[in-house]
């Protein structure tokens, strides 16, 4: 006994030097970090913020000797739900993941309202690949509507425009973070009797009516990819509401497996042996089947790793001061494009809505005298990071063209965003100097494109 517990001890003592020497090496690194220089240091428009409490929560995972969901990511799914006010959070591998299951779990023979092959879900044409890809991949029908050319989003009002006896769903994401017209939406949804699903990647943190988006509808999905409100790497989470759902997500998510019973994903206790394991009843397997190897659903493996799940549970304690962050990099950015609202369409947030922003997003106006590509390459070209709106209108992609969906209008603005529109960063590892430098750049250009001075 003696011995053992001078191993426990001295295993104690080496942990607690390895976390001593990552805290001394962070700091290291920080204090020899190169020093913005204006027009040199390249300003990003997203980048992971964390520090030594990050890479020591991984270390510990990964000495805890468990790589695949266990004790991290059970602690890091109740801890997330806290946040949201959600009641049950499903930890996967990514936002596009958590988009897949989301639809795929919809399918399921096992939700009470499966959906069936061909059944038609209302989405915009302005979107992301992956919330667009698992209505195709899941053989349903995208109906899709024009957005708003300030909110980027539907207009609710234009739902009605888009119902047919076939529609079923409406998969309806928040748009660089900010927030969709939630109750009236939400009445459509309860009236017509049809899912939803809010793709909330670009959004955690934003709320709508004092609600957070992602916990209006049957499913609401949210990405840990770097260039988001926290990090975990990668990553994602779906949750829901809805007890048929829940167990339904974590099958698919599991190989399709039926073993998702919440007491053995809870269990911290290594010796639990569940009583049901060898116990499960079907018509077609022996009677003696090993429950872990029964599979229920068609399913997949978007499972994350543990330490990426040690990692969030960090990164969580610091979501309020980054959403905060964004939240001021933006007002000062839209203060400063005020002054040129001639030229540019800003972002507009709905009455009700408070949006953690994902980026600051303009698009060019038709009458300027300089195109989208006249400032993107102005703003590369000084070392400021800039993306364009995602797929902009996803039907104008080569690899949508044949895609079978239903066109509600002109998408007149779809098209005007994939011609005109284009993002800058406000994440929080924005300082006064990228800001003061962003706005310095920015006000050159327009005087040498305009003729004017400098904005108010």
């Amino acid at each position: 006994m003696e011995n053992e517990s001078d191993q426990i001890s001295t295993d104690l003592t080496m942990k607690q030097k390895l976390r001593d020497d990552i805290r001394e090496c962070w700091h290291c690194s920080r204090e020899t970090k190169e020093k913005f220089v204006p027009g040199r240091t390249k300003i990003q428009y997203a980048g992971a913020e964390y520090d030594e409490k990050e890479i020591i929560a991984m270390l510990d995972a990964i000495l805890d000797g468990w790589f695949g969901v266990g004790k991290f990511s059970h602690r890091f799914e109740n801890q997330f739900s806290g946040f949201l006010g959600a009641q049950e959070s499903i930890l996967v591998n990514s936002g596009s993941s958590a988009n897949l299951i989301a639809v795929s779990a919809l399918m399921s023979h096992q939700f009470p309202g499966q959906l069936q092959r061909g059944d038609e879900i209302i989405s915009p044409a302005v979107t992301f690949p992956t919330t667009f890809n698992p209505l195709i991949q899941n053989g349903l029908r995208p109906v899709l509507l024009d957005v708003n050319p300030s909110t980027y989003n539907i207009d609710a009002e234009d739902l009605e425009k888009a119902v047919s006896p076939r529609t079923r769903g409406i998969m309806i994401p928040h748009t660089l973070g900010n927030p969709n017209e939630m109750d009236t939406i939400m009445d459509f949804a309860r009236d017509h009797d049809l899912v939803v699903v809010e793709d909330s990647c670009d959004a955690l943190g934003s709320t709508y009516k004092g609600k957070h988006v992602g916990t209006f509808g049957d499913a609401g999905t949210f990405s840990f990819y770097v260039a988001h409100q926290m990090t975990l790497g990668e990553g994602g989470a779906v949750v829901t509401g809805d007890p048929d759902l829940e167990p339904i997500l974590r099958s698919i998510r599991d190989w399709g497996r039926a073993c998702v019973c919440p007491v053995c994903r809870v269990s911290l206790d290594p010796d639990y042996r569940c009583p049901l394991r060898f116990q499960f009843e079907t018509d077609t397997l022996p009677d003696d089947y090993d429950k872990r190897y029964v599979y229920t659903n068609i399913g997949y493996n978007l499972k994350p790793v543990e330490f990426q799940a040690a990692m969030g549970l960090e990164q969580l304690k610091k979501l309020p001061r980054f959403i905060a962050a964004r939240k001021s990099n933006f007002s000062r950015l839209f203060e400063f494009f005020e002054g040129y609202s001639d030229y540019f369409t800003l972002p507009e947030a709905l009455p009700g809505s408070d949006p953690a922003w994902f980026s600051f997003v303009l698009t060019v106006r038709e009458n300027a005298p300089f195109s989208r590509k006249d400032i993107v390459m102005w703003l590369e070209q000084h070392n400021i990071e800039t993306r364009l709106l995602f797929a902009g209108n996803i039907i104008r992609q080569p690899a949508y063209e044949h895609v079978d969906c239903r066109v509600v209008g002109e998408l007149e603005n779809s098209d005007r965003i994939m011609r005109n529109a284009f993002f800058i960063g406000v994440y929080p590892g924005l300082t006064d100097e990228h800001l003061a430098y962003i706005m310095d750049t920015v006000r050159t250009f327009m005087h040498k494109a305009t003729g004017e001075g400098g904005a108010p």
